[in-house]
């Protein structure tokens, strides 16, 4: 028997850049070196997340530094965008290992960009920070979640993906070289507003699909119990006149009198 797709291997996204992204890709790939595998692309992410800790370190005492945190952002993002792509061009793809090796990533990325602003605002944000990880870590538990209920891997949110959110931070990071830490202090807590009410939207949007497809499987298991119960009717009826009408068809030779 052929086994099934992993559904994991498949992820929607409907971001702003997601169709730049998709003609970009039969250009890109042709082009990877043989040698860099998809396994391999995966696994930088987190060499680029180290580097965006020692970059943010350095960046406490010469802000300047953020320019290479930028640079490794990008590099991820090169990275994580092609990593599967690359296994599906040529066919050489690891796809359970590299939903979960690519998503565990992910998560060590975005927890290193957090760490590294840590190292660059004054202690007294480090609540607020440590508030916008959570509610970052959230949408991903969210999305998988629901990837479990569903058998459909998204990753985009209000036309929102990942691309966008690197390049918010690469804009993040460009302001607070340009204009430096104070307005960051004061702009997080929006952030974190904004950020809750995002997620709320995602969760009420999310559960009311899955509530939707219940609905639906309930209606579908109504209508096939109905269907056998008027099956099962048929058959009892039939069965029933059978029994009724088959003594009366049969005739008893052995004690039939001779008439006189």
């Amino acid at each position: 028997m052929q086994n099934q797709q992993f559904a994991g291997a498949n992820k929607t996204n409907t971001s702003f850049l997601s169709p730049f992204e998709r003609r970009l890709s039969p250009i890109i790939l042709p082009r990877v070196p043989s040698w860099l595998q998809t396994y391999h692309l995966t696994m930088l992410t987190l060499v680029w997340s180290l580097f965006i800790l020692a970059f943010s370190y350095l960046a406490a005492t010469n802000i300047r530094w953020l320019w290479g945190v930028s640079l490794m952002i990008f590099f991820q993002y090169v990275t994580d965008h092609y990593d599967g792509k690359v296994g599906k061009y040529r066919n050489t793809g690891l796809v359970r290992w590299g939903y979960y090796m690519d998503h565990l990533l992910d998560y060590v990325f975005l927890c290193s960009v957090i760490i590294g602003y840590a190292f660059i605002l004054p202690e007294r944000s480090r609540y607020q920070l440590l508030f916008l990880l959570a509610v970052f870590a959230a949408f991903a538990v969210s999305s998988f979640l629901a990837f479990s209920a569903t058998d459909r891997l998204t990753i985009s949110y209000l036309k929102l993906g990942p691309t966008e959110f690197r390049l918010a931070l690469i804009v993040i990071n460009t302001l607070l070289i340009l204009l430096g830490t104070r307005y960051m202090i004061s702009g997080l807590k929006y952030v974190n507003a904004g950020a809750v009410v995002g997620l709320c939207f995602v969760v009420y949007k999310t559960q009311k699909n899955i509530w939707q497809l219940d609905m639906r499987e309930k209606e579908r298991e109504k209508t096939r119990t109905m269907a056998v119960a008027k099956t099962y009717a048929v058959y009892k009826e039939l069965y029933v006149f059978t029994r009724i009408s088959a003594p009366a068809s049969a005739v008893n030779t052995s004690n039939s009198l001779p008439v006189s």
